[in-house]
């Protein structure tokens, strides 16, 4: 007898459709499977052996052979364990054809005949509605997560008998209802608010929010830079549907969506200590799954003690920063995650952190300071759009009863400046004056005279880079955008300027 069940796998964030061909024949009682399945697909027959006898159904004594099409794509993981239960379950007279010809089935099965959650179900699901299927079964704590698409029945499967009992007609199961997605909280219990004084500070990390700016703090220690970094999610702009689903796709490739919020509605915050390695940032495994920059695809990736990485994984960053995505190449083949993300990194100006600090003395050699600073690269440097110097805090704003301005003051700030871009580039692929192309630069940053000739001269005096040209630009164009004025003023291009100056006083 023969049958086939849909299923679907997964490489990287690319979902891709595997059927599930079953023969069953007189012989010699066995199980195979075929179709380039690893070790954990092959170690399915036993899984599903055992789910079977627990489920009280007889396994088939045939020559059962499975073969798991396009046989040349490598299958990976226990995502078809319920397809296969499913397989069997057809040519055992369990399951009729008809019942699942315009359904999909992905899960795991345990010993016990429970089908337990797996990663990936969203790309799965879309993948899955695009193909014209009417229906998907997936594990049931997945299934919230795959209610998120619309246009495809979704059936949250507790165990194979719970499976059975339903093609039977004997207890029916109800489809998911759609996933309702409530107003994502942005702030928790970080607030700008709590911040005093660094008002500079502030300013330059409303500015990188409101255009999508890659900056760098440095100053001593106690500044204030990591209170200043971990508050930035609180003041970002909204997220659209389209990079909700963007984002979450990534989430659920590496299995950290929550069951009962599986839409990411809030840009992700990734904060990796300094010991990470290359692979842990840029991604890898044998089976490539995704780094840090591209779970902060999106969001905001937070580099805290940024001299302190190795050079390697400092390095890594320099390609993603410009062209948003990230391609990791294994002997079983190549798969590229997006990386559009804020860079947001603090640091001390020395090893012991008072280089340059007004009252305490530095102990560092000029040597020492010169060798510190070298760990980060010109080239990534030059990546920058704002520098920013945070300072010792005053006693003055300390002791103040002044009360500080709340992110939600100035998250309304930054999302009228985003609304003004989005506007701005509508029908293209950039969404922030940060992915401003430079064929278009010239056109959406027009300048008074006297910006252009103040421009001028910094470039000539400081010997700036073409890049830093460009950053310089969108800066100002940001800075424009909060006021609400078309045209760069001088002004402007003086406030950008002057968040690109302290490569000139610490790596001059």
């Amino acid at each position: 007898m023969f049958a086939k069940i849909n299923s679907l796998g997964l490489m990287g964030l690319n979902a891709f459709p595997v059927e599930v061909e079953i023969e069953s024949s007189r012989g010699m009682q066995s199980f195979d499977i075929v179709g380039l399945a690893d070790v954990a697909v092959r170690e399915s027959r036993e899984r599903i052996r055992s789910a079977l006898r627990s489920s009280q159904i007889g396994f088939p004594t045939m020559k059962i052979m499975v073969n798991l099409a396009p046989a040349d794509k490598k299958k990976s993981g226990s995502v078809h364990d319920l397809g296969i239960t499913v397989a069997l379950l057809a040519v055992t007279g369990f399951v009729s054809p008809q019942q699942t010809e315009k359904a999909a089935f992905i899960g795991e099965v345990s010993l016990s005949g429970e089908i337990r959650s797996i990663a990936g179900v969203l790309p799965m699901t879309i993948l899955a509605r695009e193909m014209g299927l009417e229906e998907i079964y997936v594990p049931f704590d997945n299934a919230r997560e795959a209610a998120v698409v619309e246009g495809i029945k979704v059936y949250g499967v507790e165990s194979v008998a719970q499976l059975v009992l339903h093609f039977s007609g004997k207890a029916v199961m109800m489809p998911a209802s759609p996933t309702f997605i409530g107003e994502p909280d942005y702030f928790g219990t970080l607030d700008f608010a709590d911040v005093r004084g660094q008002q500079n500070a502030k300013k330059a990390l409303e500015i990188a929010a409101a255009g999508g700016h890659n900056a760098l703090m440095i100053g001593a220690p106690g500044s204030g830079k990591s209170m200043l970094a971990k508050r930035m999610p609180s003041i970002l702009p909204a997220m659209t549907f389209e990079e909700s689903i963007e984002t979450t796709n990534i989430h659920s490739v590496a299995g950290l969506l929550d069951k009962e919020h599986p839409l990411v509605t809030v840009r992700p915050f990734r904060s990796p200590h300094h010991t990470v390695s290359a692979a842990g940032l840029s991604g890898g495994g044998s089976v490539p799954r995704p780094g840090e920059i591209s779970l902060a695809h999106n969001g905001l990736l937070f580099l805290d003690e940024l001299a302190e990485f190795s050079r390697l994984s400092l390095e890594i960053l320099r390609q993603p920063l410009e062209d948003r995505q990230v391609t990791i190449s294994r002997v079983s083949g190549s798969v590229t995650y997006p990386c559009s993300f804020m860079l947001i990194a603090a640091m001390n100006p020395c090893p012991c952190g008072y280089y340059g600090h007004p009252t305490r003395k530095c102990i560092c050699s000029p040597k020492q300071v010169k060798t510190y600073l070298s760990k980060v690269s010109g080239p990534l440097l030059d990546r920058f759009d704002i520098h920013v110097e945070v300072a010792p805090v005053e006693f003055s704003d300390l002791s103040s009863q002044q009360k500080e301005e709340s992110s939600a003051e100035i998250r309304e700030r930054v999302q009228r400046a985003r609304d003004v871009q989005t506007k701005r580039f509508d029908g293209t692929d950039i969404t922030c004056n940060a992915r401003i192309t430079s064929d278009i630069i010239r056109e959406v940053c027009p300048m008074t005279d006297r910006a252009q000739t103040l421009l001028e001269g910094v470039f000539n005096k400081l010997g700036l880079s073409a890049r830093a040209y460009d950053r310089i630009l969108k800066v100002a164009r940001t800075c424009a955008d909060m006021e609400g004025s078309e045209v760069l003023t001088d002004t402007h291009i003086a406030q950008a300027v002057q968040f690109r100056s302290l490569d000139r006083k610490y790596w001059d």
